[in-house]
């Protein structure tokens, strides 16, 4: 039999009873007697042969009894140029009010990763300029790497995230994928239009599962995002950008499942498979000998806790961090960047040279030393510091107003034009501070 029974209903978890060939993980079924044919998705199967399915599209026309037939494949995505400037949820169905992608487009399976070698030759780290100061300071965008755009609620991060793709996109010419996970409607229209205004639509890929859907689909936006864009890296052998806003909202939503299936949450709070389920994405946005993924990741920070569990996790499969601040933001300082919390491995003397290398040593000492002067200043007044101390004091003010900077995306909100500063400029610029 290629079908089994619908015995239990608990929200968007499905059980299905077969008496033999059992569907494998990651398979999908058909609920046909249902008013949209609904697909479920084979989470796991129990050791007594029971099938624990996910209700991926939320069809409540579901009913006990029913017969959820096996299709032997997952879910797939479609993938390869036709994909290029569209906006698709998890499913590869568009969102943009436009056609269907064509049946003949390749399609990948979300779940089967491809044993592509991983090997390297040992080339020099090439760094991907992106115009903004603070960010090409001091956390250096490295081609096939990972940094991460950490903050609370309404700091900036998915601004900062959108400046970033106008920037390197354009100027970079290649292939950018985003994967809108769990945020705002609202933000992902304003980023199709940003996109489609600056004429980079023709080279972005785009897939979105927002808050308004389940936490299914929110769960899976990532991974199909994910998989359509290794085609371009494995098949087409394409250097691709990869943007993911928001990161932790993937972790929430495995979260919200794990509590409808009744999981055990791990002692954070989370679900005990928090470290395999971040692991497992993590680990798939990897460059081999084919092509490349330079991957930017926004992480959204509950309550402001940079100790927080999902926080630290993601954090820990980064190369760099640039933590945005609530405080910096109030001071009314754009990019609300800490700068002295705010770090990447990518910072050392091979990947970016002397020159940047001591520069930044010397930049985070004066950060250093204005943070532990504040205190002071505030009971003795500025003036009462040691002329050494005043003069430390302003550069490192002069700095922290040097890498504020101008965005290309709000330049219709504010009616302020954008800035980009290259590398060399900026670099010029700390220079003179710092002297």
């Amino acid at each position: 039999m290629n079908s089994g029974v619908i015995k239990i209903i608990m929200d968007l978890v499905i059980y299905v009873e077969f008496d033999e060939n059992f569907p494998s993980v990651g398979e999908l079924l058909i609920v046909e007697a249902s008013d949209k044919k609904a697909p479920l998705l084979v989470d796991n199967v129990k050791p007594d042969g029971t099938v624990v399915c996910l209700n991926i599209m939320s069809d409540r026309t579901i009913k006990k009894g029913m017969a959820a037939v096996r299709t032997g494949k997952g879910i797939e995505v479609p993938t390869g140029e036709k994909i290029i400037g569209r906006v698709l949820d998890f499913m590869g169905n568009p969102l943009d009010n436009k056609p269907p992608i064509d049946a003949d487009a390749p399609r990948k399976d979300i779940f089967r990763v491809v044993n592509k070698s991983t090997k390297f030759e040992a080339t020099k780290p090439e760094i991907l300029e992106t115009g903004i100061k603070v960010l090409d300071f001091f956390t250096p965008f490295v081609k096939g790497r990972k940094i991460g755009v950490i903050g609370g609620a309404g700091v900036g991060k998915t601004v900062l995230t959108t400046e970033i793709i106008h920037n390197v996109a354009k100027n970079s010419g290649v292939l950018s994928f985003f994967a809108g996970v769990g945020e705002r409607i609202r933000e992902g229209h304003e980023l199709y239009e940003t996109l489609k205004d600056s004429e980079l639509l023709e080279s972005t890929g785009m897939f979105f599962g927002q808050m308004n859907e389940n936490p299914v689909q929110r769960a899976l936006i990532a991974i199909s995002a994910v998989a359509a864009l290794e085609y371009f890296r494995d098949e087409l052998n394409k250097d691709v950008l990869f943007f993911a806003d928001n990161m932790y909202r993937y972790v929430q939503a495995k979260n919200e499942l794990s509590t409808i299936m009744e999981q055990i949450p791990a002692e954070g709070g989370y679900e005990a498979t928090i470290f395999s389920d971040i692991k497992t994405l993590q680990d798939r946005l990897s460059s081999n000998e084919h092509g490349s993924i330079t991957a930017v990741q926004t992480i959204y920070v509950p309550a402001d806790d940079l100790s927080d569990p999902a926080v630290q996790m993601i954090q820990h499969e980064l190369d760099g961090t640039l933590v945005l601040s609530r405080k910096v933001a109030e001071e009314g300082i754009r990019p609300a960047v800490d700068l002295t919390k705010s770090s990447s491995s990518m910072l050392t003397p091979e990947v970016v040279g002397e020159r940047h290398y001591l520069l930044s040593v010397q930049v985070q000492s004066l950060l250093q030393k204005y943070e532990s002067l504040k205190g002071i200043i505030a009971i003795i007044g500025e003036n009462e510091l040691s002329p050494e101390d005043r003069s430390d004091f302003a550069k490192a003010k002069k700095l922290i107003q040097f890498f504020t900077q101008k965005m290309f995306v709000t330049e219709k909100m504010l009616g302020v034009p954008g800035e980009y500063v290259k590398r060399e400029d900026m670099l010029k610029g700390v220079e003179e501070i710092v002297a």
